[in-house]
């Protein structure tokens, strides 16, 4: 039996989690009162996940998104769980943006309500990242993969 993982959603996968992971020790560090360990940290959070979407972004443009390749009678559910997950990386990577902009900003008081609420959002986004990958490509042979570039211009 063969078995081989798809690079570039190999490699995104990994920034997500690696993301996830610095989120959680930069939480550590500040209930530490590890204040600037905590902030270096949270910039390679952030960089992390921006290397992921650049990834992600890049294989999309130029090669495709690949489509669920398992059970028809399960689909519906994946897609269910795609479109959670796409909400929850959204909602996400927009409250990571503020939370970061707050501290950049010394507006602690905002920074620290909105801190631990998008660290969460972050870990579920990780997660489920996680699982859309292992659905995809683990667990399932990916379906197929359509460049929307090509669907775009035609060719």
């Amino acid at each position: 039996m063969h078995f081989s993982l798809p690079i570039l959603p190999t490699i995104s996968t990994f920034f997500i989690v690696l993301s996830a992971v610095t989120v959680a020790i930069g939480w550590w560090q500040i209930r530490q009162k590890r204040i600037e360990t905590h902030k270096k940290t949270m910039i390679a959070a952030a960089i992390f996940a921006l290397i992921f979407f650049l990834i992600y972004a890049s294989r999309t443009v130029f090669i495709g998104n690949t489509s669920f390749g398992g059970p028809h009678d399960i689909k519906i559910y994946y897609t269910l769980f795609l479109i959670f997950h796409i909400t929850l990386a959204t909602t996400g990577a927009v409250f990571g943006i503020v939370t970061l902009m707050t501290g950049f900003k010394n507006n602690f008081k905002l920074h620290r309500k909105l801190g631990p609420i998008t660290s969460v959002i972050w870990f579920f986004t990780g997660i489920t990242g996680i699982a859309v990958y292992l659905l995809l490509y683990v667990f399932y042979k990916g379906g197929e993969t359509t460049s929307v570039i090509k669907a775009i211009l035609g060719f």
